[in-house]
């Protein structure tokens, strides 16, 4: 069985709840890293301070780790036993992430960084709206390299995709 899993995707791809409905299925440990990046008033450590953070988290035994950060990806990924990309197309991840900004306009999100109102950043919405054509194929390299590595790795391409994996993973550890 799978102790750490390492989870990434464009935002509002749904990481961070497939992290959680994972935690609750398997019992491991969900660590969302945007929780652990952003201070108060979305405040960023410097870049030491998130090495070293990262460093702690990926120590640990088990987890399921969500969030892309791929700079850290040197530190995470050799950890994980198992990676899961959740490539959602990029209309999916602009409505989500459009629709739970609005829903929580100036309030702190439900698993969002403490003292981070939601707020709309088009640098952010920028990001979302390109992450597809700038990020994706540089992660599909990354997965063929983790595949040859000898780890598990699932491509979930869309909802339907994300629904069957989580239907196969296994329930909680006795």
């Amino acid at each position: 069985m799978a102790t750490r899993i390492l989870i990434i995707g464009c935002s509002g791809s749904g990481k961070s709840t497939l992290a959680r409905q994972l935690s609750e299925r398997t019992g491991l440990p969900a660590i969302h890293l945007d929780q652990h990046y952003f201070g108060p008033d979305w405040k960023e450590p410097t870049t030491e301070a998130w090495i070293e953070t990262v460093k702690a988290l990926a120590a640990r035994d088990e987890w399921i780790m969500d969030g892309n950060y791929s700079g850290t990806f040197p530190y995470r990924m050799p950890r994980a036993d198992t990676v899961v990309y959740v490539d959602q197309p990029t209309w999916r991840c602009l409505y989500r992430v459009i629709k739970r900004t609005l829903r929580y306009w100036h309030r702190v999100r439900p698993g969002s960084a403490p003292g981070c109102r939601e707020r709309f950043d088009r640098h952010f919405l920028h990001y979302v709206a390109v992450y597809n054509l700038t990020r994706r194929p540089g992660i599909l390299k990354t997965l063929e390299e983790q595949r040859k590595a000898g780890k598990a790795v699932f491509h979930l391409s869309g909802s339907a995709a994300v629904g069957r994996f989580l239907n196969t993973q296994p329930g909680p550890r006795l």
